[in-house]
């Protein structure tokens, strides 16, 4: 692909013969009209979205705009009522989230799930071992893990634990926790990375650290991150889609829609003119 910007005919499709390694700013992971209803209520609706390689996409909107089940759809822990997801270029609607996590669609929640009573080291050496195809090998001894060392070290340096590599989990700060979540996600090797919430309860030095993380993480694959604070967003993100009552409301860059007045309305709750 070098010396050519390759030519992406449909949503989220790598061109025949073009390496799966994503030019930036390629589409890597798209939806077309995404629906959910659950009984007669409608979550989701109509919503397209175009997620590209080495970019930050920031969704956002006020609480109950339908963010995390917009996320809960594309990593297909819900069937949508109606629409298309393609990852890669191919169409993984009804691919189960299992499959699409080994296809390299990797999300954190807002709830740390770090092993509290195990090491940093010891917690990024765990995600590996299924890249590894350790995972599933109970028979082995634990030293058989040691070469996953070097691997867990190079993770830990990209996040800045290397110093704590010895520490339990437990030990960490809440932000210094939420880093090393962040490294064992990374341990698995996305190719889209979905951060929910990533910056939520951390204070101000940290939320500035994990930015700065994200922002690095960003230069080797898609992030699409649902967060609340508009400082992040705008400081971090290339892209913004809006959403309101599970609709699209705005997109485009920050600027874009930060001045968008159908924005400030559903952030203020009234009309600012």
């Amino acid at each position: 692909m070098a010396g050519a910007t390759a030519r992406i005919d449909r949503p989220g499709a790598v061109p025949a013969g073009a390496s799966p390694i994503a030019a930036k700013g390629e589409v890597v992971l798209a939806c077309r009209g995404l629906r959910r209803d659950f009984g007669g209520f409608t979550a989701v609706k109509d919503v397209d979205l175009d997620v590209r390689h080495a970019e930050v996409h920031a969704l956002i909107g006020p609480n109950g705009a339908g963010k995390t089940t917009v996320f809960n759809l594309l990593t297909k822990f819900l069937q949508p009522t109606a629409g298309t997801i393609t990852l890669m270029g191919e169409d993984i609607t009804k691919t189960s989230p299992s499959k699409v996590a080994r296809m390299g669609l990797v999300r954190s929640f807002q709830i740390s799930a770090t092993f509290p009573h195990m090491s940093v080291l010891e917690n990024v050496r765990v995600a590996l071992q299924r890249p590894a195809g350790l995972a599933t090998q109970f028979w082995r001894s634990l030293s058989a893990l040691d070469r996953l060392d070097a691997r867990a070290m190079e993770l830990l340096r990209e996040v800045g634990l290397e110093d704590a590599r010895h520490l339990q989990a437990a030990d960490l700060s809440y932000g210094r926790k939420r880093v090393l979540e962040l490294a064992t996600t990374l341990a698995l090797d996305p190719k889209v990375l979905l951060l929910d919430e990533p910056m939520a309860g951390m204070g101000h030095e940290d939320v500035g650290t994990v930015a700065a993380i994200i922002k690095r993480v960003a230069e080797t694959r898609a992030v699409l991150m649902v967060e609340h604070n508009l400082k992040v967003v705008a400081d971090l993100c290339d892209r913004v889609t809006v959403l309101q009552r599970g609709e699209i409301l705005a997109a485009g860059d920050y600027a874009t829609v930060s001045t968008d007045e159908r924005v400030r309305t559903a952030y203020m709750g009234t009309d600012h003119g």
